[in-house]
């Protein structure tokens, strides 16, 4: 089966407060309707109650204005505010993620110190109390949290957002505003393997055009393979995954 991901690279509008048209963009794309809110009454009900687990790593955060879009849109779907709820560490403590029927997944695009990429995969740790006990192997046991009972089959939405990728680093809690760059672009998918190896793709692109060589990371982003072939999650080869790509084209990397 063939994993679907729309991805909006070199967008042309930034992403403003309130603004939903960059993301409106994508899951239009990637349902195939003919509107927004189509797509978005396909993914949630008005009786869900959603959870969306963000990303608050301080040096590198989930952009308010892309939550703020998600609210509006889970808003303008029909979700009763008091049935949603937008955080990250407080997830197993948090009323709304633990009665969800539905989960929403976005965080940053960028490089990290035990799993080589902050991934769509990685961004559920939170609803595990023994994190540490996954950084063997390069995290290759992430895609089991999406097991877990508080996620499996909840995960509407996979948002990656490379609106301001990380693409190399070294060590722990490692940033850089050098290997920062304005990719200016989201990537987005309902299988969160697919959107995951489609994100690591231009990190390793820019890698390549900024050193003249591909810069090993401190660990291989492996446990995208290990999601697909020893946790069934979705799809990890590039060759069986339809990229969809909008927006401009220049120096997309994919």
């Amino acid at each position: 089966m063939e994993s679907i991901v729309a991805d909006l690279p070199k967008a042309l509008l930034p992403l403003k407060k309130g603004r939903t048209g960059m993301l409106d963009a994508t899951v239009k794309t990637l349902l195939g309707t003919d509107s927004p809110m189509e797509a978005w009454r396909k993914l949630i009900k008005s009786s869900d109650a959603v959870g969306v687990k963000s990303n608050d790593w301080g040096r590198l955060p989930t952009p308010k204005p892309l939550e703020a879009a998600i609210k509006r849109r889970l808003l303008d779907v029909g979700v009763a505010e008091e049935n949603m709820s937008i955080t990250d560490r407080g997830v197993m403590s948090n009323p709304v993620f633990l009665q969800s029927t539905a989960l929403v997944n976005v965080r940053p695009l960028r490089t990290h110190h035990w799993a080589g990429i902050g991934s769509c995969l990685k961004n559920y740790i939170p609803f595990v109390s023994d994190r540490p006990s996954y950084h063997p192997d390069a995290c290759a046991a992430l895609g089991s949290i999406w097991h877990h009972p508080a996620v499996e089959g909840k995960t509407r939405l996979n948002i990656l957002s490379a609106l301001t990728p990380h693409f190399y680093g070294g060590g722990a809690d490692f940033f850089d505003t050098r290997y920062v760059w304005p990719y200016k672009g989201l990537i987005v998918g309902i299988d969160p393997v697919a959107v995951d190896a489609i994100g690591a793709h231009p990190l390793q692109r820019k890698r390549i055009a900024f050193f003249g060589e591909d810069r090993a990371l401190d660990v291989p982003p492996s446990h995208i393979l290990v999601a697909d072939k020893k946790y069934h999650l979705g799809v990890s080869d590039l060759n069986r995954i339809q990229l969809i790509k909008l927006g401009w084209m220049e120096e997309v990397l994919i």
